[in-house]
């Protein structure tokens, strides 16, 4: 017995030590292809900010409870905190960085400006990405749509009301177009 426990201990020794392996992806992010080997556990918040340096979605609650993350992926909204990058090979992610620049600004972008739809800033980028995740849904057609469909995304400092407004000038100019 003592020599099969030896044993033993001498394997789980020599598989504790070896290094676990990456898994190679392939997303195109903000319209740029990317080639990466991530390791399993990697959330895409991590990755994008932590490898990609596109610090521009932020880490809130790491618990998908607050929308600070939100990112688009293949046009629709989630929490990338809670996504594992291993899990979405050859899809197509846009973070706030690809939504606009300031030379040109998308429409959510100016109307949060226009609006004044964020004070201190940190839920800003996750909201618009959210608001664009919305408007993709094709579902708000009414302030309380939009109340609803937003309300996973927290802003402590309490500008609901000119998010709602900032994101309904934008469908009004959707519905126009």
């Amino acid at each position: 017995m003592d020599q099969a426990a030896t044993l033993d201990r001498t394997i789980a020794r020599k598989v504790a030590a070896r290094p676990i392996g990456t898994v190679p992806i392939h997303l195109t992010i903000n319209g740029t292809p990317h080639d990466l080997a991530v390791e399993p556990w990697t959330t895409l918040l991590d990755l994008v900010r932590e490898t990609l340096a596109l610090t521009g979605s932020k880490k809130g609650c790491d618990h998908g409870q607050c929308g600070a993350c939100t990112m688009l992926v293949d046009g629709k909204r989630i929490n990338s905190c809670l996504k594992l990058a291993v899990t979405l090979d050859g899809s197509e992610i846009t973070t706030i960085e690809g939504m606009g620049s300031a030379d040109d600004l998308h429409p959510l972008q100016a109307a949060f400006i226009e609006r004044d739809a964020f004070q201190c800033g940190y839920c800003t980028p996750g909201q618009i990405c959210s608001a664009q995740g919305l408007i993709n849904e094709g579902q708000a057609r009414s302030r309380d749509d939009v109340r609803e469909l937003m309300s996973g995304n927290i802003c402590r400092c309490g500008a609901y009301t000119n998010i709602a407004d900032a994101v309904l000038d934008v469908l009004g100019q959707e519905k126009q177009a």
